[in-house]
């Protein structure tokens, strides 16, 4: 059973969960909250203490400013105070898709807080050799969420991102439902268009802080991810570390799809 909490900062509130006891773990994504990671929490809770959070703006973390962007440097700040408010000194980190950039940037930007940082499927559209392309693409998402609004957008995000269509399959990373969001959920979509998709893929790591910083850094890829943008963007990112991706079961959201096997591979990373 996760005990809930809230912590104040300067600029807003984090709502996050502590489960379990023993050596610390965090799981963070970005824009997705708490909940899709609530399986694998529990598996790891039993040797773990495991720290699951909504970030700032999303879901039950409110900002003070709705209007503030959420860039991967005030992420990672976060997580340090999160870390402080749970008495944890270092902790090993997860962080999934925009979470996983929110990782990067709290191995360079708080060094000595973390020990093990895995990295799953980081969308660095700016380590790509197409990044132009990529930037361009991004803008017209933004621009087709303002003109056109939610659904419209994230049918043009899925498209750019590789994630079959309802009519070309079903399950993990198809198109949104037809009907219309409800009033969180088109919250938390504004957060992600208009506040926090842009600064996320154009977050450019410090490869060589990453390298030689006390941190050990793992980029992790889904088995199921090959048509993704993300797959090319993990293995820019693997590359220029000089590391090769850690494989682990599922796609983009295997964590959620496969908590089990995703805890196996993620436990002996962190071993």
């Amino acid at each position: 059973m996760a005990e809930t909490h809230t912590l104040k900062t300067p600029d807003g509130t984090l709502y996050y969960e502590v489960r379990g006891s023993g050596p610390a773990v965090v799981l963070t994504g970005a824009p997705m909250d708490a909940g899709p990671f609530e399986a694998l929490a529990d598996l790891l809770a039993t040797e773990r203490t495991v720290i699951t959070h909504d970030p700032r703006g999303i879901g039950r973390s409110p900002l003070d400013d709705p209007a503030q962007d959420s860039t991967p440097e005030l992420r990672a700040d976060d997580l340090v105070a999160l870390l402080d408010a749970v008495g944890v000194e270092r902790a090993d980190l997860l962080g999934s898709s925009g979470g996983a950039v929110t990782t990067l940037a709290a191995a360079t930007r708080h060094p000595g807080r973390f020990g093990t940082i895995v990295a799953h499927e980081p969308p660095l559209l700016e380590l790509l050799p197409d990044a132009v392309e990529q930037r361009a693409s991004t803008e017209e998402i933004i621009a087709t969420y303002h003109r056109d609004g939610i659904m419209a957008a994230f049918g043009a995000f899925m498209v750019n991102a590789g994630f079959p269509l309802p009519e070309e399959g079903e399950g993990e990373g198809q198109a949104p439902p037809e009907q219309e969001p409800g009033e969180q959920e088109s919250a938390d979509a504004h957060r992600f268009f208009a506040h926090e998709l842009r600064g996320t893929t154009r977050h450019v790591p410090d490869v060589e802080a990453l390298r030689d910083g006390p941190a050990r850094v793992v980029v992790g890829l889904g088995v199921e991810s090959a048509m993704l943008l993300t797959d090319r963007t993990s293995r820019a990112l693997a590359k220029a570390l000089g590391v090769e991706p850690v494989m682990f079961p599922g796609g983009h959201g295997g964590f959620e799809d496969d908590p089990r096997g995703f805890a196996e591979v993620l436990r002996r990373v962190l071993s």
